[in-house]
């Protein structure tokens, strides 16, 4: 079964082995991918894959190898409303349904497209038509050997999609953002503030002298801003929850901040979700490890670049209500807007870094909490581009 998609893993590159594959094919036999194909997509990720840095390539071949399947936005409307309230499942005899439904993955397509065209009302519990509880090869909540599941979940996204958005490019190991990348940016960042920050008080003197010698005799000093670094950042962390499958991406913006020599000072803190009355000093948000919020406004001047860095996606309620924090021991007795208004008022300068493609922002699970951040913080993509473009605000004259 799909044999070609093991050998198109192979020839990507991808250090699938045949042991791997068999469990794989063990997997399917127990049921654990359903008739979804997206549960398909995860489990083979999860067995075939070893490390997040393979996840963009195994996509490519999965999306190339899978192409062509009916999509959950190809379907119409109506299918989603016959499909909804599936119906228990009726009895059936195993055997003869696992011998009529024996399918390779063109006969499933060509078989999912003719039933789009011609059904015309809802279904339950048959063997032909797009239903639920029965034994068709396409619907929801039924049985069949193989398959293709149709409802349910749609608006998260299924395989296909996941596959071609492409959502794991910054983790390959040849992707231009990386921790090289952001020690670059980072030192732009130092270049900028040299150019734009603070008065021309050094004396060159090697320059002045050639600058002399050029004016026929007459001195002619040549003074430039400070190479001492007087750059202070103050660096917000979002840490647990949505923000684990960016923990590499997240890690290594901090090696590159920590492991600079381009700051006079660097300060960082960490935060779930949204600030509220307090933050903490790791990434493991431990109670005593809590910092008053109110210590970083009166502790940290307006001349701090603020960075949070956080995928800004949280129930709206989590943001916007007093005690609407999601811990259970923290009671937020001012919301987490709030607390972002005061810190951007606080602060000359703050910027926040979202590791979701900005594309998704209006259409990620948590878009209205990204779009009033976003409102409130300029926000950016954490990539390449991204980085650059924040960090050239964080510097830029008011």
């Amino acid at each position: 079964m799909f044999i070609d998609f093991f050998y198109m893993l192979r020839q990507r590159g991808l250090p699938v082995s045949f042991n791997e594959w068999m469990t794989l094919m063990e997997g399917l036999e127990k049921g654990l991918a359903g008739q979804s194909l997206l549960d398909f997509y995860y489990l083979s990720r999860a067995v075939l894959i070893k490390t997040e840095t393979d996840y963009d390539a195994f996509d490519e071949v999965f999306l190339a190898y899978f192409d062509g399947i009916k999509s959950i936005d190809s379907i119409p409307e109506e299918f989603y409303q016959w499909l909804h309230d599936p119906k228990e499942r009726r009895p059936y005899d195993k055997n003869e349904v696992d011998a009529r439904t024996q399918f390779d993955l063109e006969k499933l397509r060509e078989t999912l497209e003719d039933r789009l065209q011609r059904q015309k009302k809802r279904h339950d519990g048959g063997q032909i038509w797009v239903g639920t509880g029965g034994t068709s090869v396409l619907g929801h909540s039924g049985y069949a050997k193989t398959g293709i599941k149709v409802g349910d979940g749609g608006a998260h996204g299924n395989a296909l999609q996941i596959a071609k958005e492409r959502q794991f490019r910054d983790f390959r190991d040849d992707n231009t953002l990386g921790l090289r990348s952001f020690q670059m940016a980072f030192r732009k960042l130092r270049q900028q503030m040299v150019k734009q920050d603070g008065p021309k008080d050094q004396l060159n003197l090697e320059q002045s002298i050639e600058e002399t010698a050029n004016n026929a005799g007459y001195l002619k000093l040549h003074f430039e801003r400070p190479r001492e670094n007087d750059i202070k950042v103050l660096l917000l962390f979002d840490s647990g929850g949505s923000m684990a499958s960016f923990s590499k991406l997240t890690s290594q913006l901090f090696q590159a901040v920590a492991g600079a020599n381009h700051f006079k000072d660097l300060q960082a803190y960490y935060f779930h979700n949204c600030i509220y009355d307090t933050v903490y000093r790791t990434p493991r948000l431990d109670l005593d490890e809590e910092v008053d919020t109110t210590y970083l406004l009166q502790q940290f001047g307006r001349e701090y670049k603020v960075i949070f860095v956080g995928d800004a996606s949280m129930s709206p309620t989590e943001l916007f209500s007093r005690g609407g924090s999601i811990s259970y021991y923290k009671f937020n007795q001012e919301s987490g807007v709030t607390w972002l208004s005061r810190i951007k008022k606080h602060f000359d300068k703050v910027v926040w870094f979202n590791p979701i493609e900005k594309q998704r922002w209006p259409y990620q699970y948590g878009a209205v909490t990204i779009e009033a951040i976003s409102g409130i913080i300029p926000m950016y993509h954490l990539s390449a581009e991204g980085l650059e473009e924040g960090l050239k605000d964080l510097v830029s004259a008011r």
